[in-house]
């Protein structure tokens, strides 16, 4: 038998490596800027055509390259960042394992011009699926400049399984966002189909933080820094009132590397308990300096991951500096001891003698069989003094009311099981509008049914209404506009409006009325008619970010959790007192539903209470 294990071709391993390191465009994106970094730019220019399947281009003023060490960078495990082992516990630099460039240039058309600053002339090679086409001098530009055309183009099942333009731009401008912040001194743009989508000049931390994500970001970071021998701890935090659905906007940088790390992440939340609405996250972007040789980086391929020596020390380091920070600067509840004397205040600045205690008075001669006749089952009614002061005669003065509720003749009870029904809970329901509801607490609505009486959740009940109607208008493209009296102008950040854009088609066909209007702005002429709003812009803002969180957690395909997330933000909240019309209309539509009974969130809509539960209940 013949031997059977042979070595791959360089090409073959190449693409191999290309699947751990590029995933998608803006996993070459990562790299590529990565390396412009190292190589000590401080300008970059990010160029894409079709969020990065046709065109990704690089453009630096770095160091630059020599001819020969243009032609090295494309072999595997070729880097200039380490030398021996030991070098992997001392690095400070972006990149490392040198398989980045082999692996791009494994699954694309790759063409590289570079010049040192010293050199007159620069070098230009064309690769094309790991192989070298050309090699030649040239007039080049200082620094270096990579094109990376036709992603996948040689394993085009790969690239069947990259998305949409707008969602793999979203993708890219994530990983965009994570450079830019750690490095807020370099001068960054970013151009996606011959339109600017960011351009960063150099500037601080909180700069480089507003010009991201919006200038009303500005008045939301606070500070944290903590200076300790484990660690170096800096940057910010938002306050807890602008906490998101989402975790979009939380940042973890070591030693200036974007980091994953769920541990850490807890201690951050940990430091906000007590202060943030349930289901919110909070925004940080918080940098954490500390000694190369007590980490490990090299434990993902993706470099987003890291092994720490004495990390409860650096958990209790990052919750204590954000708590701190959160109540130097007045986020925490405090108590002001200066107020407590007010509660001594009513007291002793008030005459003990105007204080006046409850009297109760009684006719000790009252005999209330005195006028009763003979053979009378009726008996007399008592007469209840009415007063001002309920405790003069020692009786709530709400007794007379209730008394004469209860002496009044019993009305009948009217049959409520007409000719259409509905069963919840094996019990008959009626449609009937005419019933009397009652509300509780403006949260519930109570029904009286033939066997006992039934409590519909009123906002979950509303939410499963719009459900299904929002649905079925995605469906039918039939969604009804209420224009706006005054149209509103609403700016996103890169990463929302590129979802808005991909959502556009749908969020038109449940009613809105939306149109772009330059960069990363829209404006808002009308809303869905069943959207009941004042503010156009909240409106669209809680639609994103619910719309995010939805797909995040429920793994929905797209309109059925557009349908859900707005549902949520349009139906009538709990608190919300409603007329018997409206209880009547809502119970209606309710019993019209495909799902009366089943709220979008998998509970139950409607609670049925039996007679004989009730009788059970008072009878123990």
């Amino acid at each position: 038998m013949s031997d059977i294990i042979q070595l791959l071709p360089d090409a073959v391993a190449n693409q191999i490596a290309a699947g751990e390191v590029v995933q998608r465009p803006a996993s070459a994106v990562k790299e590529l800027v990565e390396n412009a970094i190292d190589s000590g730019a401080d300008k970059i220019q990010l160029l894409l055509k079709e969020a990065g399947k046709a065109l990704i281009q690089v453009i630096d003023n770095g160091c630059g390259m020599s001819a020969t060490d243009a032609r090295m960078c494309f072999e595997r495990h070729a880097t200039s960042k380490i030398r021996k082992a030991e070098d992997l516990f001392a690095i400070r630099t972006m990149g490392f394992r040198g398989e980045a460039m082999a692996s791009i240039a494994a699954i694309a058309q790759v063409e590289l011009k570079t010049r040192r600053h010293e050199d007159e002339l620069g070098s230009c090679i064309t690769i094309e699926g790991s192989e070298v086409i050309n090699q030649e001098a040239c007039a080049a530009s200082a620094g270096t400049s990579i094109s990376v055309k036709n992603l996948f183009y040689n394993t085009p099942a790969r690239r069947n399984f990259l998305k949409s333009n707008s969602v793999e731009m979203r993708h890219i401008i994530d990983e965009f966002q994570r450079v830019a912040l750690a490095h807020p001194q370099i001068f960054f743009t970013l151009h996606h189909d011959g339109q600017e989508v960011y351009h960063l000049p150099a500037a601080t931390l909180k700069q480089r933080i507003v010009h991201l994500f919006g200038n009303n970001y500005n008045q939301r970071l606070v500070p944290v820094e903590e200076d300790t021998t484990i660690i170096k701890l800096r940057g910010f935090v938002g306050k807890p009132e602008f906490a998101r659905k989402t975790r979009g906007e939380q940042f973890f940088f070591v030693n200036n590397r974007f980091i994953r790390d769920a541990y850490l992440n807890h201690a951050v939340l940990t430091a906000f308990e007590e202060l943030l609405p349930e289901e919110s996250f909070p925004l940080y972007v918080l940098f954490i300096d500390i000694d190369p040789s007590k980490i490990d980086i090299n434990v993902h391929p993706t470099k987003t991951e890291i092994k720490y020596q004495d990390e409860k020390a650096i958990y209790a380091i990052i919750r204590s500096a954000v708590k701190r920070s959160l109540g130097r600067y007045n986020i925490t509840p405090t108590l002001d001891f200066d107020q407590e004397n007010s509660i001594e205040h009513l007291i002793t600045h008030k005459p003990l003698n105007e204080i006046v205690p409850p009297s109760v008075t009684f006719n000790p001669d009252f005999n209330p069989f005195a006028n009763e006749q003979k053979n009378t089952r009726e008996p007399r009614e008592p007469v209840f003094q009415s007063d001002s002061n309920p405790f003069k005669t020692g009786i709530p003065q709400n007794w007379n009311t209730l008394y004469e509720i209860s002496k009044q003749e019993d009305r009948k009870q009217e049959e409520l099981l007409p000719a259409e029904t509905f069963e919840i809970n094996n019990q008959q329901v009626s449609k009937d509008s005419e019933r009397q509801l009652f509300q509780i607490h403006n949260r519930f609505i109570l029904s009286q049914i033939k066997s006992g009486f039934m409590l519909i959740n009123q906002q979950a009940a509303h939410e499963r209404i719009l459900y299904e109607r929002f649905l079925q208008q995605l469906q039918n493209h039939s969604g009804i506009s209420q224009q706006s009296l005054f149209p509103q102008t609403v700016t996103l950040n890169a990463a929302d409006f590129e979802l808005l854009r991909e959502l556009l088609p749908d969020i038109r066909s449940l009613g809105f009325d939306i149109r772009e209007f330059g960069k990363n702005t829209v404006v808002v002429e009308g809303v869905p008619a069943d959207v009941n709003t004042t503010n156009e812009h909240q409106l669209l803002e809680d639609l994103l970010e619910g719309f995010k969180n939805n797909l995040a957690i429920l793994k929905l395909d797209k309109r059925d959790t557009l349908a859900r997330t707005l549902a949520r933000n349009a139906a009538t909240k709990a608190g919300t007192k409603l007329t018997q019309e409206e209880m009547n209309l809502l119970i209606d539509q309710l019993f019209a539903c495909q799902m009366p009974n089943l709220a979008i969130n998998g509970k139950p809509v409607i609670s049925t209470f039996t007679l004989n539960e009730l009788a059970e209940r008072f009878e123990k």
